[in-house]
């Protein structure tokens, strides 16, 4: 007994310390863990709070993330304090960095390259457009060529008159012919009148060697072409100088090029263009600007521009469509500052830049404002504001403007700092129903002036990502609404597709986005969803068609992201009408491989192509 007290003792001593500890704490245990099991310690060192799905913001008051609506979590100190960080920087750590797929590019000179696409069609060269007349007054007897678009050859016979005065000509010359020994220029000059009319020397010769008047006479082409109009008809009286045929030659034709007023800076005389003729698959020409325009369409903003191209065999017929592409150069700005047009963030007036700062360890960024020269096409030239060897944001510049809005710095709706009243409660929001607990509804809200454009991030996107059952049926169902609203602008149908585009809007609020606990899942939706609820609610507020088509190629664009990213158990075709969007393009998803152009409707129905299937 002796050898087991001091076990006895120990026991009892932690018995009663068990005892203790209930009595003092109030005895419920349970009840305490479940009231501190979501109660966070806000960190001491940085005051703030963040969101584990979207690490760059910071709130200074907990409550729910006013990107996604989960619940906000505290926000840990840095390690890498010790660096000098200004008060303008936006600051992010390397999780936030990664998530938001910010991208950067160090700030070059290089040459002012352009590559300008222009459309345009095959005209006939006007040089080479002829008006075959009948230099003879008469009766048409006989047409010999007599449908537009026969071949007519110089020297052919084209039609027979009967002329009076030809008759009186010919007795003229008869008689002359009796006295020609006597009178010779009398003679040459009976032989002269005729062929001021256009008869031949051997048709004159033959009526010398007959010695009979002919009382008709055939007219011979004087030019090879085609022939574009007819302007007589059998039994017609034509008088001297009357038009029978318009006659084109197509051995050289001209293609006339639209180029918008932007573009004309770039465009020179002698600069090749490439182009493809839509009729005429398989193969590029090539020829050199001859003329640029110099005036502009008051109504389409545009300038001629044109190509003169051989035409051998005659492929090139007139009113085919070409698109073209010219590899063009500003001169006078060989070493100038260049940046992707992914980087500028632009409000109408001002044009904003995110530099990042070069701290070894810290990751941030300063708003800067900058003065921009020439559109290049994917890049812009900087005429102040940047150093070369600078690095600028060139993807992911929207998530980076968002942070310094919620913390109140510099951004590009708000230059001059501070805090943005957002003017309802962001804590409330569920994402879930579009509704907030202070009763907006904010998949409904007009994002018309918003800036969400500027930056739609979807690098990474040609893997399928696995998701739930669940989602994959809620968005198939937005698809699906989709499709109706498609064929609605088919139809022509404005009351259809403001009907339709109220469907859409209600299947998109049935999308959980909490059916996603993948991180690239999560913000790629995010970003999908705002993008198309944008793109229907400004479609449901207009009723001008034309108007309405712009904003579904935007809400087309997005949501063939989110088809090719999750999929929607049907095959789909993605298509694409070159002309829609005044000639830049368009796509648009259908179930059905044949075309039926939403952008043109019954105008131009079965303008476009097929480019992808996407695979269920």
């Amino acid at each position: 007994m002796e050898k087991y007290k001091k076990y006895i003792i120990a026991a009892g001593i932690l018995i009663l310390g068990i005892i203790l500890g209930n009595v003092f704490s109030g005895g419920d245990s349970e009840t305490t863990h479940a009231e501190g099991e979501h109660n966070y310690v806000q960190d001491p060192v940085t005051q703030l709070w963040t969101c584990s799905m979207h690490p760059q913001i910071k709130m200074e008051e907990p409550g729910n993330c006013p990107i996604c609506g989960m619940e906000l979590i505290p926000m840990e100190s840095s390690d890498d304090s010790s660096e000098n960080i200004a008060a303008n920087e936006i600051v992010m750590n390397e999780e936030a960095y990664q998530l938001a797929n910010i991208q950067t590019t160090i700030v070059e000179k290089a040459s002012a390259d352009k590559e300008i696409r222009l459309l345009g069609r095959v005209k006939p060269d006007e040089r080479r457009l002829y008006s075959q007349v009948s230099h003879i007054p008469g009766r048409i007897e006989r047409l010999y060529v007599n449908f537009t678009g026969e071949k007519v050859y110089t020297g052919q016979k084209i039609v027979r008159i009967y002329s009076p005065e030809l008759i009186s000509a010919q007795k003229e010359l008869f008689e002359a012919i009796k006295s020609k020994d006597i009178y010779p220029q009398l003679y040459t000059a009976s032989r002269n009148k005729l062929k001021l009319w256009k008869l031949s020397d051997k048709q004159i010769d033959a009526i010398e060697a007959t010695g009979n008047v002919q009382e008709q006479i055939d007219i011979l082409s004087d030019h090879t072409g085609y022939v574009m109009n007819r302007n007589v008809e059998l039994g017609d009286y034509i008088k001297a100088g009357g038009n029978l045929f318009d006659i084109a030659n197509l051995s050289s034709v001209w293609v006339m090029f639209e180029a918008y007023e932007a573009d004309i800076p770039w465009i020179h005389i002698n600069d090749k263009v490439s182009f493809n003729i839509q009729a005429i698959s398989g193969k590029t020409f090539e020829g050199k600007i001859t003329y640029v325009d110099p005036f502009v369409s008051s109504n389409t903003r545009v300038a001629k521009v044109r190509v003169e191209v051989n035409n051998p065999g005659n492929k090139l017929l007139p009113e085919m469509y070409a698109s073209g592409i010219i590899k063009a150069k500003m001169k006078g700005m060989e070493n100038t500052i260049v940046i992707p047009k992914t980087a500028v963030l632009w409000t109408g007036k001002r044009a904003v830049v995110y530099v990042k700062v070069p701290h070894e360890k810290t990751i941030s960024f300063v708003y800067r404002e900058i003065e921009l020269g020439q559109d290049m096409g994917q890049f812009y030239s900087v005429a102040d504001g940047l150093e070369e060897g600078e690095v600028v944001a060139t993807n992911g510049v929207f998530r980076i403007d968002a942070s310094a809005q919620l913390l109140g710095q510099k951004s590009m709706m708000n230059p001059e700092g501070g805090k943005v009243n957002t003017g309802h409660n962001h804590g409330g929001m569920k994402m879930d129903n579009g509704e907030s607990e202070d009763g907006v509804d904010h998949s409904q809200m007009d994002m018309s002036n918003t800036t969400m454009e500027a930056e739609t991030d979807h690098t990474d996107m040609n893997q399928r990502i696995i998701t739930t059952d669940t989602f994959k049926g809620q968005l198939e169902e937005v698809f699906n609404a989709y499709i109706k609203l498609k064929d609605a602008f088919v139809s022509d149908d404005s009351g259809a597709v403001s009907t339709l585009t109220k469907t859409l809007l209600s299947a998109m609020k049935k999308v959980d986005m909490k059916q996603l606990t993948d991180h690239n899942a999560h913000n790629h939706w995010m970003t999908i969803s705002k993008e198309i609820t944008e793109s229907a609610t400004s479609i449901s507020k207009i009723s001008d068609i034309e108007k309405q088509r712009g904003h579904f190629k935007h809400l087309s664009a997005h949501l063939s992201k989110g088809v090719k990213l999750f999929g929607v158990n049907q095959k789909v075709y993605e298509q694409f009408c070159p002309m829609a969007d005044n000639n830049k393009g368009a796509y648009w998803l259908s179930l059905k491989e044949k075309i039926q152009n939403p952008y043109y409707g019954s105008k131009m129905l079965g303008c476009g192509d097929n480019k992808l299937v996407i695979i269920k």
